[in-house]
């Protein structure tokens, strides 16, 4: 079992930049694939990014790719969004979670754990 603590969420303006924070307790951190999802008011959970559980290959979402990057460091058990260029479309809360499986994937159902989600806001 994994638990999950995003940070680092706040208000900033239009092409600023912010990056997120996700803690994880727990001793098998590294055998976690993890994902970020955010979800803005009124709308469906959405994928942002994934990674495995190594770091070495990521996949996003097309409206983030090229101002978005997903970092994991396993020895701080601590995965990260870097996120450039924000758009006020970017508003959202932000959540990191962790799936068990042997493959990655985008559909939210499949992660197993969830953090509390950062509130990001873009003003424009």
């Amino acid at each position: 079992q994994v638990q999950l603590e995003e940070s680092g969420g706040e208000v900033v303006q239009a092409g600023d930049s912010l990056r997120l924070s996700c803690a994880a307790s727990g001793r098998t951190f590294s055998s976690y694939r993890m994902g970020w999802f955010r979800q803005a008011p009124g709308k469906e959970r959405e994928f942002v990014a994934r990674t495995d559980t190594s770091g070495t290959s990521t996949y996003y979402r097309d409206s983030v790719k090229g101002r978005f990057t997903m970092s994991r460091d396993n020895a701080k058990n601590t995965v990260y969004l870097q996120m450039n260029s924000l758009k006020p479309e970017d508003t959202a809360v932000y959540y990191c979670a962790a799936r068990s499986g042997f493959y990655g994937t985008t559909n939210p159902s499949s992660y197993n754990y969830w953090g509390q989600g950062t509130q990001v806001t873009v003003s424009s």
